[in-house]
């Protein structure tokens, strides 16, 4: 075991034998990037999604970008008016805004962390956009 690369480990995985001692067993499971890479073989905010087809893989980038478009979105809204008498109504839809928001942007995260190139170029792109048309007063 000592003479085996990380070649030859790849797949493979330890397991502690009743009798103290190891043995290994060979697992076929999806590696995770520790850096960023491009194509269309990552695993997105689910299991086995968007798998190994290029269609499902540019529905992902489209649901990371709309996930971050929306952020922004819900950053730069003002559902209520200045000087509104409803301060607890007004509190309630903040505090649920920001929930939102909050929640939206950790799956953009953890979509980004899968260190595909195409997700975070697509979470840029939506965060940008969104900016543009919600909060860059042009």
């Amino acid at each position: 075991m000592e003479g085996m690369n990380d070649d030859h480990m790849h797949g493979m995985m330890m397991h502690n034998t009743s009798d103290g001692g190891m043995n290994m067993t060979n697992h076929h499971k999806m590696m995770m990037h520790m850096t960023f890479f491009w194509g269309s073989d990552a695993e997105i905010l689910f299991s086995g999604w968007p798998g190994t087809r290029t269609g499902m893989y540019v529905l992902a980038l489209i649901v990371v970008f709309l996930l971050a478009f929306m952020v922004e979105g819900i950053s730069h809204s003002r559902l209520m008016k200045p000087g509104s008498n409803h301060h607890v109504t007004a509190g309630l839809v903040q505090t649920l805004l920001h929930a939102l928001r909050v929640g939206l942007a950790y799956l953009v995260m953890l979509a980004i962390m899968s260190f595909n190139g195409g997700v975070f170029l697509a979470a840029v792109a939506g965060h940008s956009l969104g900016f543009l048309l919600f909060g860059s007063h042009v």
